[in-house]
Parts: C-alpha cells; sequence; structure tokens
C-alpha cells in the first residue's frame, strides 16, 4: 500500500491523522475514521465509520451509512452494501457487574474477517468470530451469525446457504 501523506480531509469528514489511506482512495463527506487502514483505490461511502484497528483493502467499495467496528477486516476488492453493520462483541453490555459503565479495558475485540471479492448486501448484520470466504455473497438484510463458505450465497435471518459455494 503507498500511503497518501498529503490526504486532507475537507470539513464535512472526521478523518484522524493516524489513518493510513491508499492511493486513488475516494472518501465522500461525513465519514468518520480513526486509527484504521484503508488500501488503494477503494472507494467509501457517505456517513460511513470506519473505528481504530479496522482494516479495509485495494479496490474495495463501502457504501453509504455502514459501520465497520474495530476487529474487522475486509480484504482486497470486497462490496459492501448500504447500511451494512458489524459487530464486534457477542455479549454487549453498558457497565460492569458492579454497575460502573465498561470501558476498554472490560471486554474483548472479537474478529470478522471478509475474504477477498466477497459481496455483502445492503442492510446485512454481521456478527463477530464469523469469517466470509472468498467470493462469497451475503443477501439484502442477511443476519449473518457463522462462517460463509468461500463462493456461497447465504440469506436470511439466521443466514443460511441458498447457494452452495466451492471449497
Amino acid at each position: 500500500m503507498i500511503e497518501q501523506t498529503n490526504f486532507e480531509p475537507s470539513s464535512l469528514q472526521k478523518i484522524t491523522k493516524d489513518v493510513k489511506i491508499g492511493k486513488g482512495t475516494v472518501i465522500r463527506d461525513f465519514v468518520n475514521m480513526y486509527g484504521c487502514t484503508v488500501g488503494e483505490d477503494t472507494k467509501i461511502g457517505a456517513f460511513v465509520e470506519v473505528q481504530k484497528n479496522a482494516k479495509i483493502g485495494s479496490r474495495c467499495k463501502v457504501s453509504s451509512h455502514t459501520f465497520v467496528c474495530e476487529g474487522v477486516t475486509i480484504e482486497d476488492e470486497v462490496f459492501i452494501g448500504h447500511g451494512v453493520m458489524f459487530i464486534n462483541d457477542p455479549y454487549p453490555k453498558a457497565t460492569t457487574d458492579g454497575g460502573e459503565l465498561q470501558t476498554e479495558a472490560d471486554w474483548k475485540v472479537h474478529p470478522t474477517v471478509i475474504k477477498k471479492g466477497a459481496s455483502i448486501g445492503s442492510g446485512a448484520v454481521i456478527l463477530c468470530n464469523v469469517t466470509v470466504g472468498e467470493g462469497a455473497t451475503v443477501g439484502a438484510g442477511a443476519v449473518v451469525t457463522k462462517d460463509v463458505p468461500a463462493g456461497s450465497t447465504v440469506v436470511g435471518s439466521p443466514a443460511r446457504v441458498l447457494v452452495k459455494g466451492r471449497k
């Protein structure tokens, strides 16, 4: 990845200086990014948030209103539809057992991996501890609770295999 050292966010973007952005990447307005990495020639739509330690590959398209949380790795040539939500905590809570507000020290990030060439339909929810295989398709509105095999198509809530892929 060639890091863009001269990238200057517009006044309608909130992109911290620790974000690594590849050459040729386009980021639309109303985007919030911090501590993440985005590869070359990727397009990030409006109203997207990408949190620290998230990684988005090269030649990807992340459509508007998508949330990419810490622990998510999106490999190269992946399509992410509008309003896709990624989850990094299987048991979210606001407070500790003692009633105090949780901090980063009180929880563990659970990873999610979207393999090369996968496509995630609009409105899908991708839970943590899941891998979406290479070239797989997740249908619009699906709730992915377990791994998606390479080349497969999954739909529904919870997502189930509609078309079986290659192994």
